[in-house]
């Protein structure tokens, strides 16, 4: 009976990986959209705060969308990648062919979603035997902004970019006292740094001064003095065509730190516009140059594509 079940458990096996297999075929032309979120990489993203202990749950199966140490082993949906797996999977398979019990998964929660912690392949077995819930102990960890299943990683960070920017206008008022609703990014982050820059000026226009200007004035003084002279700057040169994957922002601040470091070394008086200069011949890219990336990339892309269509790995029953 016992081989009986062994054979029950191991065709299972074999199905999971063939709906994985299927799963990468559909997915070949966005691979990254197949994988398992990685719990380390939600969190630098997120930036969560505290960690509280919430017990034990039943926690919906379709909630549970990443895992802290293995989401290279398994797919968005748990099903298992490498056939390296197979004996610690079909074990688990196994408990539930003979009705016995296994201990509760480990998890944790942020954003309203749920990462593994401890259980991956019970997470799996239970996914692909059909289950709706699994026990979980679960931890929080506290996140501001909420999550949702399928959503990838670039997904995940234009929300929280969304989220920054909205919560900056708000706090700062930068659109009602400049009229400029285009401070946007690609790298979550850069809002508190513009913060920065607006209270560093600040800071130097009250010196010397007896009554301490606002933070409103501060605002509207570093973005007609600082901030627009360099937008300027940026446009002239026509330094977007050279990073034609960032933002006049991104450009901004990438371009204030080069002549910090600058100014630093000759002095206070090193111009903006040479350190912008100086910024994209260092770091842009020409157009033959950016042709060349892409036409590597594809290659790249399609050799991935051809190795994923044909790799076998070896037999490891």
């Amino acid at each position: 009976m016992s081989n009986w079940y062994e054979n029950l458990a191991s065709e299972d096996f074999s199905k999971a990986r063939t709906r994985e297999f299927l799963s990468r075929i559909g997915r070949l032309l966005d691979p990254s959209s197949d994988n398992l979120l990685s719990l380390e990489e939600v969190k630098a993203i997120l930036k969560p705060g505290g960690e509280t202990y919430e017990g034990l749950k039943a926690v919906p199966l379709d909630l549970i969308v990443g895992s802290e140490g293995r989401y290279r082993d398994f797919n968005r949906h748990f099903l298992p990648k490498h056939d390296h797996l197979k004996q610690r999977w079909v074990r688990v398979d196994l408990a539930h062919y003979t009705d016995v019990p296994l201990p509760p998964v480990r998890l944790y929660e942020i954003g309203g979603v749920y990462f593994v912690r401890d259980g991956n392949h019970r997470v799996s077995v239970a996914k692909m035997r059909g289950q709706d819930c699994l026990d979980a102990d679960v931890s929080a960890l506290d996140a501001e902004i909420p999550l949702r299943p399928g959503m990838t990683i670039e997904e995940l960070k234009d929300e929280v970019l969304e989220y920054e920017k909205k919560r900056f206008y708000e706090r700062t008022g930068f659109g009602r006292l400049t009229g400029d609703e285009d401070l946007s990014f690609t790298s979550p982050g850069r809002y508190d740094d513009i913060l920065e820059h607006i209270l560093v000026h600040k800071y130097y226009i009250n010196q010397g001064k007896k009554d301490e200007i606002s933070f409103d004035s501060a605002l509207k003084s570093w973005y007609e003095n600082v901030y627009r002279p360099i937008m300027d700057i940026i446009h002239e040169l026509g330094l977007l065509s050279r990073f034609p994957r960032r933002t006049a922002s991104d450009l901004y601040v990438y371009i204030v730190r080069y002549w910090d470091d600058l100014k630093r070394k000759y002095g206070l008086a090193y111009p903006v516009a040479e350190a912008a200069r100086g910024f994209s011949q260092l770091y842009g890219k020409s157009r033959t140059e950016q042709f060349r990336m892409r036409f590597r990339a594809f290659s790249a892309r399609i050799l991935s594509i051809m190795g994923r269509l044909f790799h076998r790995e070896p037999k490891n029953d």
